[in-house]
């Protein structure tokens, strides 16, 4: 087959060329993972490598921020992603996966449900906290310091009659988690202006009357940690999801198999009956 030229000669198009089709510049296009034939790439890097090779939580953290974390950040995501991992009977998410389980539903079903549980007050302040903590950075941008802008952002939320994200619980006076990834970040020389942030506000929140202190919760330390090491807000939210999900599943799987069907759950009428504390095996960390 000829191709004419501008110059009114000819040129033979190889067959090669001629049995192509044109790929048409209109196709919508995805940076995520290249599926072809005996081969998939996540990011750029074959996925039968990573498998063996990274961890869950630095395999999320590739697909979500799109590259490979260094073994510090690494590590504090695996416990960023542990740390939510279940919380008992009696959050929201939970009870909707066993009351979704109650009524023989299928698993997948009951999962569904407890992912729908997740709102703006349960699974939801990850995000708003890393909003409050960065009003105040601003503020320490502008000249103030640490203390004078954690006071100022605490004092805005209580004249507006809202709660301050990140602090406070239902159960706990001191949430070990938070105090964890706190202690971890720290090993790991990971802290920055965020964790920073936080600490004053906390100091603030301390010296508050009797019963506006509130202690930081494991949303207010995730929110500082990943601030620090550069993870978007929307993206820190959708941790806890990931996170919770094996607990939503257990939940509903073992209500499934332990209760009568359509029975009505009382959160607050239910007792622990498996193991008893121990420790890990002295080759975990």
């Amino acid at each position: 087959m000829a191709k004419t030229r501008p110059d009114g000669g000819t040129t033979e198009v190889p067959m090669e060329r001629r049995l192509t089709p044109r790929v048409s510049d209109d196709r919508w296009k995805t940076s995520l993972t290249c599926i072809e034939p005996n081969k998939i790439l996540v990011r750029g890097y074959p996925l039968d490598e990573i498998m063996g090779r990274l961890t869950f939580g630095e395999a999320i953290y590739l697909l979500l921020m799109g590259d490979v974390p260094s073994p510090a950040i690494g590590s504090v995501m695996e416990a960023i992603l542990v740390s939510f991992i279940d919380h008992g009977a009696t959050p929201p998410s939970t009870l909707a996966a066993r009351n979704t389980a109650t009524t023989g539903a299928p698993l997948r079903a009951c999962v569904a449900a407890g992912v729908l549980g997740f709102g703006r007050y349960h699974g939801g302040d990850i995000e708003s906290c890393m909003q409050f903590l960065d009003r105040g950075l601003e503020l320490v941008r502008r000249g103030s310091s640490y203390k004078e802008a954690a006071a100022t952002v605490v004092e805005k939320l209580h004249e507006a009659g809202e709660p301050i994200p990140g602090f406070g619980h239902r159960f706990h006076t001191r949430d070990p988690r938070a105090a964890r990834l706190f202690q971890m970040a720290l090993e790991f020389e990971l802290e920055g202006e965020h964790i920073q942030m936080i600490r004053a506000v906390e100091l603030v929140v301390s010296g508050l009357p009797a019963g506006r202190a509130q202690p930081v919760n494991i949303d207010g330390a995730i929110a500082a940690l990943c601030g620090d090491i550069g993870i978007p807000q929307e993206i820190a939210n959708a941790l806890f999801i990931i996170s919770r999900v094996p607990g939503i599943t257990a939940h509903a799987q073992e209500e499934r198999q332990r209760e009568k069907p359509m029975r009505q759950i009382d959160p607050k009428d239910h007792m622990y009956d498996g193991a008893v504390q121990r420790r890990l095996p002295d080759k975990r960390r």
